[in-house]
C-alpha cells in the first residue's frame, strides 16, 4: 500500500458549482462564488470583512501593502515558516527581524518578541503551525503597547480557534491558504481578512489593481480612476466555486481529520512519555482544524532513521521547513545559523507525518501498523 504525504478531497459539490461558474460567464474576481466565500467567512468566524486573493502567498504581499511597510522598516516573525512569509517582507524593502520559536508549540515565542522591538520596528507576523494557534492574545498585547501593527498568518489555521476565538479574527490583518495542501482546497486561493475598518476600502483598492472600481461597482462614481498602489489580488470565481464547495462541508471534513490526529497522538503518547519524541498537543485555550501532525524526536539521526525506514513501506514523511535566518537569503541579512540555536535544532529533529482528509477512510490503519513497527525498531 502506498501512503502519499498529502491527497486532495472532493467534498461533493465542486462539479456542480465549478459548471456553474463556468457557464455563468462571470469567470473572474469578486462574482457570485466569491460573494458566497466571503459572507460565509464572515457570518462564521466575525472576520471584518474578506478579500480573496489567487494565494496565500498574494494575501501575504496585498496585506504588507495596507499595511505601509517601507523599506527600512522592521518586522518580526519566526525563522521557522514557510518562504513566502518573509518574501512579503522583503519585496516591498522590510527588514526581517527574526525570533526564536516556542519548542512546545513551534509557533514564534512572544516571550522573546518585546527583546526584539526596536524604533524601526513596525509589525509582528506570527505564524499557526500545522495549524495550532499562536499565543495571539499575548501577541496583541505586545503590540498595543509598542503601537505595532499584528498580520497573522493563518495559512494552515482556517477553523481553528483560540481562547473561543477564531484564528484570524483578533490580528489587524490575517491571510489564510486554501493551495491543494491545505484542509480546503481551490487548486490554488487565498484570503486577507482585514479587521481594522479604516482599511477597508483601500483594501478594496489595493485589490482592483489600485483602482477605485468598486465606487463605479457601487454607483458612487461613473467611472473609476487611479488612485492608489495595487495589483491584481483577485481569485477566479471557477475557483472560488470550487472552494465554497469545500467550506460548506467545513466541519464533516474536520471530524474526517480529528480521527487521524487522534490516532498519530494515541500512537506517539507512549513514545513522548518515554522522553523519546515530543509531538503536536494542543490545551483546552485551543480548537484544532486538525491541518497536519509533527513529531521531533530525540536525535536528528533518529529522525533520519524514522523517514527513510517508513519510505522502504511507501509511507510519505516529510521534513519540517528548514529555517530562514540560516538559509542563504538570511544570511545576507547579516543572520548566522547559531543566531536562533532552538530553532535550528529543532528544525533538524523534525518530521511532518502523512495528513489528508480521506487518509481516515483509507490507509489509516497501515500507516499505524508501519508507524509503530518503525518506532520499536528504532527505541527496541
Amino acid at each position: 500500500m502506498r501512503i502519499p504525504f498529502n491527497k486532495v478531497h472532493f467534498a461533493g459539490n465542486e462539479e456542480k458549482y465549478v459548471l456553474d461558474a463556468l457557464h455563468s460567464g462571470a469567470h473572474c474576481g469578486n462574482h457570485k462564488y466569491c460573494s458566497k466565500v466571503v459572507d460565509l467567512m464572515k457570518d462564521q468566524f466575525n472576520f471584518g470583512d474578506v478579500f480573496l486573493t489567487p494565494s496565500g502567498t498574494a494575501a501575504l504581499e496585498m496585506g504588507i501593502v495596507l499595511a505601509g511597510i517601507e523599506p527600512g522598516d522592521e518586522v518580526i516573525l519566526p525563522s521557522y515558516t514557510f518562504s513566502s512569509t518573509v518574501n512579503a517582507v522583503v519585496l516591498f524593502g522590510g527588514i526581517p527581524v527574526f525570533c526564536e520559536v516556542d519548542p512546545i508549540t513551534m509557533n514564534i515565542d512572544a516571550t522573546k518578541i518585546e527583546a526584539l522591538i526596536t524604533e524601526k520596528t513596525k509589525m509582528i507576523l506570527p505564524i499557526d503551525y500545522a495549524g495550532l494557534s499562536c499565543d495571539i492574545e499575548m501577541i496583541m498585547e505586545i503590540a498595543n503597547r509598542h503601537n505595532l501593527i499584528v498580520f497573522q498568518d493563518c495559512a494552515q489555521s482556517y477553523g481553528s480557534y483560540y481562547k473561543n476565538k477564531a484564528c484570524g479574527a483578533e490580528a489587524h490583518i490575517a491571510a489564510f491558504s486554501f493551495h491543494e495542501t491545505k484542509n480546503f482546497n481551490a487548486g490554488e486561493g487565498g484570503a486577507l481578512v482585514v479587521n481594522v475598518p479604516e482599511w477597508h476600502e483601500r483594501a478594496y483598492f489595493l485589490q482592483e489593481k489600485g483602482t477605485d472600481r468598486r465606487l463605479v461597482l457601487k454607483g458612487v462614481k461613473n467611472k473609476y480612476s487611479w488612485v492608489d498602489k495595487g495589483s491584481s489580488y483577485l481569485l477566479s470565481d471557477i475557483l472560488a466555486a470550487m472552494l465554497y464547495a469545500q467550506l460548506e462541508k467545513e466541519e464533516a471534513i474536520r471530524t474526517k481529520r480529528s480521527a487521524i490526529t487522534d490516532a498519530y497522538s494515541n500512537l506517539f503518547a507512549p513514545f513522548m512519555n518515554k522522553g523519546h519524541i515530543q509531538m503536536l498537543s494542543s490545551t483546552d485555550d485551543h480548537k484544532l482544524n486538525h491541518h497536519a501532525f509533527w513529531v521531533v524526536f530525540d536525535t536528528m539521526e533518529n529522525s533520519v532513521r524514522f523517514m527513510e525506514m517508513l519510505r522502504e513501506k511507501n509511507v510519505s514523511v516529510y521534513i519540517g521547513y528548514l529555517p530562514l535566518h540560516s538559509a542563504p537569503m538570511g544570511l545576507k541579512y547579516g543572520y548566522k545559523a547559531e543566531d536562533l540555536p532552538l530553532t535550528e535544532d529543532l528544525a533538524s529533529r523534525i518530521t511532518r507525518l502523512p495528513f489528508y482528509t480521506d487518509l481516515a477512510d483509507n490507509g489509516l490503519e497501515y500507516c499505524i501498523e508501519s508507524m509503530n513497527e518503525v518506532l520499536n525498531k528504532i527505541y527496541q
